[in-house]
């Protein structure tokens, strides 16, 4: 069978590894409010006076992440932007007497701290819009944030809600790729990347690059079938806290538990979205700054600076170690789905797919010497710390 290999955008998709996703608009000020409910959601209410991106890039740069993605508009409709194609947006809200662009904020502080820009864009249906009409609308709005922005990376559709809607997808792609010649698509109908599967932040112990159906949305366990095998790197999204949305009394998950979740999504080939939600006054809460930068500080201490490298499938170490760090060349498409990892003989650590990343935790353990043994052949490069 025909390896099936990635795009140069997606190898650099992949190396991204980490980013944060920020869930702000009006449901931010509806606490009680959950999606699809179809309660009303006034936007005069929307005002976040101390409203800083650079805050919240900050924060994201803090814990290493590479990228951002932010909700141009979620599954409400809301609008964090002026746009010309609905009155349900910032220019009817007191937010800079309906001046402000949230969307230009955000974009301007990832390429301020050096991180690629991801769009959010709900593509459900809301209120009493006409279906024959929504393509139209759904364009217009595509467009407005395709071209008034620079350069986007990557555009992060949510298949939530879009089951009842027959779109139409060629349209669709050809003005995005048209606009946007190198942007990544997550997911949806023309995708360079794919959902994992959940939104707990853990990709498979098998992680296969290679798929032909696709986790459409949360909604549905029915699968979306591809018309031919792709190489889809998967990304898992998950949240810092309880909800997508601000809730004053979320649970803020501990740094132990970001680090496992870290281990099993980036130590599992994965890329790791993490999301963060900005209060009503448009800062990311001073607990969670706080949270982040531990979380980046945690993950320089145990990766940032290897003790022993290699790119054979044997070294002479003669330490005590504790973990190893393997990545696959996917240049020519992920070949490994078996793989054993040997200190003087003696079986540390076993695994099934490697991919862009695997991280091997074990011991510790005293070694002369360290192999590794795959099914098939493959180049690697291992880094080894004690």
């Amino acid at each position: 069978m025909e390896t099936i290999k990635p795009t140069k955008r997606q190898l650099e998709f992949m190396d991204w590894e980490f980013g944060v996703f920020f869930h702000f608009g009006i449901r931010t000020y509806y606490q009680n409010h959950s999606d699809w409910d179809g309660k009303p959601m006034d936007i005069s209410v929307f005002n976040p006076q101390r409203l800083d991106c650079d805050q919240w890039l900050q924060a994201a740069k803090a814990a290493g992440a590479r990228y951002a993605v932010f909700t141009a508009k979620h599954h409400d409709g809301f609008a964090n932007r002026n746009s010309a194609y609905t009155d349900y947006s910032i220019k009817n809200t007191p937010y800079k007497n309906g001046g402000g662009d949230i969307v230009k904020s955000f974009t301007d502080a990832c390429r301020k701290f050096g991180l690629k820009v991801g769009i959010y864009y709900s593509p459900a249906q809301f209120g009493s819009r006409q279906s024959e009409n929504y393509d139209d609308y759904f364009i217009n709005q595509i467009s407005e944030l395709l071209t008034g922005y620079g350069k986007i990376d990557y555009l992060w559709f949510d298949g939530c809600g879009s089951e009842g809607h027959n779109y139409d997808t060629k349209r669709i792609i050809k003005e995005i790729r048209t606009l946007q010649p190198n942007i990544l698509i997550f997911n949806m109908w023309d995708p360079d990347t794919r959902r994992v599967g959940n939104e707990d932040g853990y990709a498979p112990e098998c992680n296969l690059n290679v798929t032909d159906s696709l986790d459409f949305s949360v909604m549905t366990d029915k699968k979306k079938n591809l018309k031919n095998r792709r190489f889809l790197p998967a990304e898992c999204d998950c949240r810092i806290r309880d909800n997508w949305f601000y809730h004053e009394d979320d649970n803020l998950k501990s740094l132990d538990k970001l680090m496992d979740i870290y281990e099993n999504s980036v130590g599992h080939g994965a890329n790791l979205l993490l999301n963060l939600s900005p209060a009503p006054d448009g800062l990311i809460p001073d607990e969670d700054v706080k949270r982040m930068e531990g979380l980046g500080e945690r993950i320089h201490k145990e990766f940032c600076s290897a003790d022993f490298e290699f790119s054979s499938t044997e070294y002479e170490c003669n330490a005590k170690i504790s973990r190893a760090v393997i990545c696959e060349d996917l240049t020519e498409g992920q070949r490994v789905k078996e793989f054993a990892l040997y200190a003087d003989g003696k079986l540390i650590f076993g695994g099934s797919t490697i991919g862009h990343k695997r991280i091997c935790r074990f011991g510790p353990v005293y070694a002369k010497k360290i192999e590794i043994k795959t099914d098939v052949c493959a180049n690697l490069n291992t880094s080894l710390y004690k």
